[in-house]
């Protein structure tokens, strides 16, 4: 388990991936990267799902960066664009994803003495006691030894919340533009307090745990992940042999063996260390499955245009939600992971069909030799 993965983990389990206040966050965070590596739990936000309609959301466009091993030039993400002035034919969403294979098979290995990611994540929230609603956002780094000795580091960045629309900045406006804005959590019979003011950056760092750094169905390490089998069907046997039929955060919450399989494999394409050939193996896998949508077309949180794999379940606690998995067709390289409310019910019934309740936005993601500092 990586260390951003570590610092969520160790957050009270009634509190999600929502954030809490900067003196428990600091507690949080000396306690997390003190002790042993727990399993990771799905990420069951609010998620990384605003609408897609939601245009104050969208930050100006960012640039997804692979560091080389040498930590010098860094290659710019630039979103896929269509300038052909002749007719398109349109492809099947089986031969988007194994050309988008093949792009990401070619991409550059690289090496280096740290695995660096940098994200955004932005979940959603209704304000208790008035009807508008605020996006939450928080930059989270992470920094994973190659070598299966040394310390692993992560640090968190509250962005601070803001009005997701127009309509609901005006709402905001009328209230008196509060600083500190009172937000319906659920589980929790006590609204939280967001700020909209960014904050400084929490960081922390601990020794690795028996060289486990990823979570993939189970624990693994970094030679687990760069053992992976790079056909898709030895893939797939490798990662459902973790399946035990249900979510990954819940032995309670049933879950077929599809979404499943999407939602731990999603790391594999958008911010885990493994092989071009590894991640081409991902989509090939993705491409075989059979209740799995791709939409053209999808712009994420950062501004930026992809493609979106994506697959539809039904929650316990928020009805039938779609996981999206935004990437550069161009490319192969991951964009973006989103859950979209398809049919909103129980804690997340006061939302619109269509909204993006959470995001998490890869800006970067790649080795580098630069070392963190605390």
């Amino acid at each position: 388990m990586n260390p951003i993965d570590e610092l969520r983990a160790a957050r009270p389990a009634h509190l999600g991936d929502t954030p809490v206040d900067e003196s428990t966050r600091a507690a949080e965070l000396s306690y997390a990267m003190s002790r042993p590596r727990p399993v990771r739990r799905k990420r069951r936000i609010v998620r990384p799902v605003w609408s897609l309609s939601l245009v104050g959301a969208a930050a100006a466009t960012a640039v997804a960066v692979m560091v080389s091993g040498t930590g010098g030039t860094t290659v710019p993400e630039t979103p896929a664009t269509i300038t052909s002035p002749t007719p398109k034919v349109k492809l099947s969403a089986r031969e988007i994803l194994l050309t988008a294979a093949a792009k990401a098979a070619r991409q550059p290995a690289g090496t280096g003495a740290y695995w660096h990611t940098v994200s955004v994540q932005r979940t959603l929230f209704a304000v208790e006691g008035a009807d508008y609603r605020v996006m939450d956002r928080q930059r989270e780094e992470g920094w994973t030894p190659n070598a299966t000795r040394g310390d692993q580091w992560g640090s968190i960045k509250p962005l601070g919340a803001r009005p997701a629309t127009a309509a609901d900045e005006e709402a905001w406006k009328q209230a008196g533009s509060p600083a500190k804005i009172p937000v319906k959590v659920p589980g929790k019979p006590l609204p939280m307090t967001l700020k909209t003011f960014p904050r400084k950056a929490y960081t922390g760092h601990s020794p690795l745990v028996d060289g486990e750094v990823f979570w993939l169905g189970r624990n693994v390490t970094m030679k687990d992940l760069r053992g992976l089998p790079t056909d898709p069907a030895k893939l797939k046997a490798w990662l459902l042999s973790s399946y035990e039929g249900h979510s990954p955060g819940s032995n309670s919450d049933p879950m077929p063996a599809d979404p499943w399989l999407f939602n731990v494999s999603v790391g594999l394409i958008i911010d885990m260390p493994v092989t071009p050939q590894v991640r081409g193996a991902a989509f090939r896998m993705l491409a075989d499955l059979d209740t799995v949508d791709v939409i053209e077309n999808v712009t994420d949180a950062e501004g930026r245009q992809g493609t979106a794999v994506a697959v539809k379940e039904h929650t316990k606690y928020s009805g039938v939600v779609e996981t999206r998995l935004i990437f550069n067709q161009a490319t192969g390289r991951g964009l973006a992971n989103e859950s979209v409310l398809v049919k909103p019910e129980g804690v997340q019934s006061a939302f619109e069909p269509g909204t993006v309740w959470s995001s998490q936005a890869v800006l970067e993601a790649g080795w580098t030799d630069r070392k963190p500092s605390s």
